[in-house]
């Protein structure tokens, strides 16, 4: 079975969370773990736990992404900025223990600057910082757009990331096909190339992830706007097939496009799990 959700609100709680997700026929979600531009997070009820336990095995939901702040930039040159996103990561990780075998996904962050060489290095000693040895989460790096100077627009820039954490085992990759496409690489006429190329660079064993969008943008335009599913440049069919390419079909997608209703949504994900059982 395909497994698909959308990013839901995390304000009333996991187990409303769940709730939502299966009113929309998803097995599974993404939510941010505190407010995107960063601050306190929101105290975790036990109870609440408890009732998402229940009532995700009921209705299969078996995996979640949670998001970091997409504000954290572990490379940043200013000490402040960069204490901020270590505090952040820390605290999140240590949260995500208490639903223990999740993932948590994260933008690399942005060189500002200092160039990607040394981005990449700050990066990696955030990580070297944060990640624990007894912690059951992986923490996934996501594949950018290149937007300005954001690190992870390349594969390599990843796995240089990756090669230098000594918990790599803990590290992931979570696939972004708006980004990846933003960033130079055709899903559209080249998908099983591109997925050679992260094998080659990063390793497939890496991937436990795929954001899907559609794009607003052509190929290798490194502008990151998302589309609905069939209205943007990488289109339905080219989507459809990256759910169902061979190296990809059991991961979890989780879809990123700029919805305001559950419906819409739901049509998105009834769209692709038809298409999927064809």
């Amino acid at each position: 079975m395909l497994t698909i959700g959308c990013h839901l609100s995390s304000a009333k709680g996991y187990r409303k969370m769940a709730e939502e997700a299966a009113s929309i026929n998803a097995n599974t979600f993404q939510f941010f773990t505190r407010n995107p531009r960063g601050g306190k997070a929101k105290a975790i009820d036990p109870a609440d736990i408890e009732a998402f336990a229940e009532l995700s095995s009921q209705v299969g939901i078996r995996v979640f992404l949670a998001h970091a702040p997409y504000t954290l930039n572990p490379a940043a040159s200013k000490p402040e900025t960069r204490e901020f996103a270590l505090a952040v990561l820390a605290d999140d990780l240590l949260r995500m223990e208490n639903t223990p075998g999740q993932l948590y996904n994260m933008h690399p962050g942005c060189h500002v600057g200092q160039g990607s060489e040394a981005a990449v290095e700050k990066i990696a000693d955030a990580l070297n910082q944060v990640l624990r040895p007894d912690q059951t989460t992986t923490l996934l790096l996501e594949t950018m757009a290149g937007k300005g100077t954001e690190v992870g627009r390349t594969f390599e820039e990843l796995a240089a990331i990756i090669e230098r954490v000594e918990l790599a085992e803990k590290v992931g990759v979570c696939l972004d096909t708006c980004h990846v496409w933003d960033g130079g690489y055709d899903i559209v006429g080249n998908l099983d190339g591109v997925l050679e190329e992260f094998d080659r660079v990063i390793g497939l064993g890496r991937l436990h992830a795929v954001h899907l969008s559609d794009s607003k943008n052509p190929l290798g335009a490194h502008k990151d706007r998302h589309a609905p599913i069939g209205e943007g440049c990488i289109g339905f069919e080219a989507l459809s097939a990256v759910t169902k390419h061979p190296a990809l079909r059991d991961m979890p997608f989780f879809l990123e496009t700029p919805h305001d209703a559950l419906p819409e949504w739901g049509e998105e994900i009834s769209s692709l799990r038809a298409a999927w059982e064809a």
